[in-house]
């Protein structure tokens, strides 16, 4: 595939002009996401919960000499069908099109046995990590379509290539992101218009992973800056051809 995270090297311009949709673009590795996408010429529209974080991303694009992004405030735990299409009419009246879309977005839920497992909790998880994707996905294909040259990347977990004890619905909805995005490269290939395919983090300094591994010291781990390599990669034309992939952020 030619990708190696340590030696890749973009191009300055590598997202000049590509409008590209990131959820969960508040903070963590969505945050990082965006402004390296900004960072390389790209469009970036910054999806969030928290309007204020939003804000702040925004304001460090522009300041960094990026092209002003949107902003598309969305509660992706309770956003009803039709608040997923005026989002994808915004994207349209402002843009016409959307070359790119990060699926960043995501919760933990709880980590403790099956046998405990909250069913409420359950359902969060798998709604907001799995549903919402396919959903955001659906909505948006006309407009990726219209690119010709779209990439679409999931984020997934090494607990949703290989399961392991008390990760519970965060492992099934990555095994299910994982499968997902095989059937939708699977479906896209022939046309070659749209690329599809999963990056997985890896072990990265982010609220969630101090949530689910409260006792790490955080600066044993990199910064989400530090794995921006695969994100900038899947997303830009380094990756034509590449389709129904699960890399890895770090070698």
């Amino acid at each position: 595939m030619g990708f190696e995270p340590q030696t890749y090297s973009p191009e300055p311009d590598l997202l000049a002009d590509r409008i590209i949709l990131v959820t969960g673009a508040g903070s963590g590795i969505g945050r990082a996401a965006a402004l390296s996408y900004a960072g390389h010429g790209a469009r970036v529209i910054l999806h969030g919960r928290t309007v204020s974080k939003l804000e702040q991303v925004y304001d460090e694009i522009v300041a960094a000499g990026g092209r002003r992004p949107s902003i598309a405030p969305l509660n992706l735990l309770k956003a009803q069908a039709d608040a997923f299409y005026q989002l994808r009419d915004s994207i349209e009246d402002e843009f016409g099109q959307l070359d790119g879309l990060l699926h960043n977005a995501g919760i933990l839920g709880e980590r403790t046995p099956i046998e405990q497992y909250d069913i409420n909790t359950w359902v969060e998880v798998i709604h907001v990590n799995l549903t919402v994707p396919f959903v955001l996905t659906q909505v948006l294909l006309p407009l990726l379509n219209k690119s010709g040259d779209a990439s679409v990347v999931f984020t997934s977990s090494g607990v949703g290539r290989q399961g392991r004890a008390y990760w519970g619905a965060y492992a099934v909805s990555k095994f299910g992101t994982e499968g997902l995005a095989q059937v939708l490269a699977d479906e896209t290939a022939g046309a070659g218009r749209i690329r599809v395919n999963c990056v997985n983090p890896g072990r990265t300094r982010t609220a969630m992973r101090a949530a689910a591994y409260p006792a790490e010291d955080p600066n044993t781990l990199p910064q989400p800056e530090d794995i921006m390599a695969a994100y900038l990669y899947l997303m830009g034309p380094d990756s034509r051809g590449v389709t129904g992939q699960s890399l890895d952020a770090r070698a």
